[in-house]
């Protein structure tokens, strides 16, 4: 009897990590519908020299009262992606940060 494993059958601990480069980290952040949000958000990234991949944000919430952002950068590792969250969190006007990882193809 041979035991086929494939990665979806591996759960999230004992799942290989992706090689960095091809490593993607996403992040979703629910913050104040506030002017500066989306500047002080990018600047996280840009002062470390880093460009997101992908942006999406949209108004949300009663009134457009709140501000929903996904991004995506290539690249980061684990513990880049765990410290820029919780500097994401420090933001005034920021509510929740949460992250993600997938692997580019």
């Amino acid at each position: 009897m041979s035991a086929d494993l494939s990665l979806a059958s591996l759960d999230p601990v004992h799942r290989p990590r992706a090689p960095e480069a091809r490593r993607v980290a996403c992040f979703s952040i629910h913050a104040e519908a506030a002017p500066g949000v989306m500047p002080r958000v990018l600047e996280l990234f840009a002062k470390r020299n880093l460009v997101p991949s992908r942006w999406h944000s949209d108004r949300v919430g009663p009134g457009g009262r709140e501000l929903a952002i996904d991004l995506q950068v290539q690249g980061l590792s684990p513990d880049l992606t765990d410290y820029i969250a919780r500097c994401l969190r420090q933001l005034h006007d920021v509510a929740t940060v949460l992250t993600s990882e997938k692997t580019a193809v």
